[in-house]
């Protein structure tokens, strides 16, 4: 009989904290499963936002590039008042190959968009926005940050469950690592079984792609949660810059005892343009912020980028409408990337190291497949748990009674004695000898 020491042994042969990491690695991924799903699935979508829009939902506005100059602000208000007399022109967004897009009315997006040829000033296509009405790419993003539930219920869950989420990383990190390495562990922890049974596949899937996109995917929860939770953004920039904070954005405004002195709005609108354009003239990409004339203490606000597509080494300026006078940057948003710390280099590169385009191309298609694998995986752990689950049921259908089950396992041995002893062979020695009746031995 088996000594109880020797089981209870075997039976916590792993140590106190890789079984602390399997209980929080099952049930943090468990309550926090579902929520990642939708918010890696929609990252996927997210990451190829611009090049979804250019080549499938809007491929009328690739322009080809010329060597001549683009419309200037003063130009688009002019095409806009022809059209919308009654709008405010809010936001211009310039890109290389692409055509402008001109916001029209109240908030960041405007109720109306313009899309106008760089070069002619063609209206290439019109877009209004009605109250609640929201674009493909705004559908996906709601649900990426607040699960399309309203935000201050949505917002938390997203946050905190990407913070959990990192946790499950971690955890399941340990959870891979294997008791020892020999060629065996080596195979299961690097390699997925393809030919084998459908556990053992859907096994490999999520503990090899988990290992594999590990660091991927913590950066990209990292980064994400910078947007979400203050205590953790401002304790990483902490972190990264040497024990420094990040100072609160002063509010800047235009000396409207200044206004008409000097510049008319549209004036002032071309100059500020031609002194940022002159600054930089290979830049690939412009954000224009129109003051709003209405209110004389708005700024012109200029956001450059200087390739297509990224945003880490972006510059921006800020200009008083009526003096053109520019005014203080802020210590981080506003830093030169070349020459900045390494603290305000991270923080300034975070959006593009979230979706992966610090790399380019490349950098999204990796950061898409990490996502996919993000969300693949509470799908796969859920699979393993109720594979696990339905055999313990199995188990528990089996006879309680301790001292039934060791009776059985003694009657099953004593019948498997019993059985040898009759297929055990005649020895070669023995020779029966035939018995002859008397009258033959006479």
């Amino acid at each position: 009989m088996a000594n109880p020491k020797v089981i209870m042994k075997k039976a916590h042969s792993r140590s106190y904290f890789y079984r602390i990491s399997a209980w929080l690695h099952l049930w943090l991924g468990l309550i926090t499963g579902i929520v990642m799903v939708i918010v890696c699935v929609t990252a996927c979508i997210w990451v190829f936002q611009d090049e979804i829009t250019a080549y499938g939902l809007e491929p009328e506005t690739r322009i080809s590039y010329r060597e001549k100059p683009v419309l200037t602000p003063s130009e688009l208000v002019q095409i806009a008042g022809k059209k919308f007399p009654d709008k405010k022109v809010s936001y211009a967004s310039y890109q290389q190959g692409r055509a402008i897009y001109l916001g029209l009315g109240n908030g960041r997006r405007g109720n109306t968009v313009l899309r106008i040829h760089p070069y002619s000033g063609d209206v290439i296509g019109i877009k209004e926005h009605q109250e609640g009405e929201v674009d493909f790419f705004r559908f996906i993003l709601n649900g990426h940050r607040f699960l399309w539930l309203p935000w201050e219920i949505g917002r938390p869950i997203v946050n905190y469950s990407t913070l959990i989420f990192v946790i499950t990383l971690i955890t399941g990190m340990v959870l891979w690592w294997p008791k020892k390495w020999t060629k065996s562990t080596r195979e299961k922890s690097f390699f997925i079984k393809w030919k084998g049974t459908f556990k053992r596949v859907n096994y490999d899937l999520h503990n090899v792609l988990g290992f594999y996109s590990l660091l991927i995917v913590f950066a990209i929860a990292c980064t994400g949660m910078v947007y979400g939770i203050q205590w953790f953004s401002k304790g990483l920039y902490w972190t990264t810059s040497g024990g420094k904070s990040i100072p609160d954005f002063a509010r800047h405004e235009s000396d409207s005892l200044q206004m008409g002195k000097h510049y008319t709005p549209q004036q002032a609108m071309d100059v500020a343009w031609h002194k940022v354009l002159s600054k930089h003239t290979d830049a690939e990409g412009f954000y224009y912020s129109f003051p709003d004339t209405s209110r004389p203490k708005t700024l012109i606000n200029i956001t450059l980028y200087p390739s297509a597509g990224k945003y880490y080494n972006h510059i921006g300026y800020s200009f008083d409408q009526h003096t053109l006078k520019e005014m203080p940057k802020h210590e981080v948003y506003g830093a030169d990337f070349d020459s900045a710390s390494f603290g305000v280099k991270l923080r300034k590169m975070n959006y593009d190291i979230h979706v992966g385009s610090i790399l380019g191309l490349p950098g999204k298609i990796i950061a898409f497949f990490a996502s996919l694998i993000g969300a693949s995986l509470p799908i796969t752990g859920f699979i393993i748990w109720w594979g696990k689950r339905k055999k313990g049921k199995k188990k528990s259908a089996l006879p309680k009674n301790k001292k039934q089950k060791a009776l059985s396992s003694m009657e099953l041995r004593d019948l498997l004695n019993q059985e040898r002893n009759l297929k055990k062979p005649v020895p070669h020695s023995y020779k029966p000898t035939a018995v002859l009746p008397i009258n033959k031995l006479e």
